[in-house]
């Protein structure tokens, strides 16, 4: 699955590109202790080409930023489904 995901972030529209790889290797590889890089590398592996140098600016001026478009992101592309067990 793939899908274009569009994020207003600082006033400006960032095109990403989720595919289910990058949802799967960005969940394999969080930790306990290790969450900004992950998120990191989702969010600049996504980003669309022609946005890259402007997304790096946005990032360096907020320690945040990552996690938070990466926890945007992952709901969008994967959002939650109620599941219950039938006993």
């Amino acid at each position: 699955m793939k899908k274009t995901i569009i994020l207003t972030i600082a006033g400006t529209a960032f095109s990403f590109n989720m595919s289910t790889n990058d949802y799967n290797s960005y969940m394999n590889d969080l930790m306990p202790d290790n969450k900004i890089g992950p998120a990191h590398n989702l969010v600049m592996r996504t980003i669309e080409s022609t946005q890259k140098e402007d997304l790096k600016t946005v990032l360096e001026t907020s320690p945040s930023a990552a996690l938070q478009i990466a926890g945007l992101l992952n709901q969008e592309f994967a959002p939650s489904i109620e599941i219950s067990v039938k006993k």
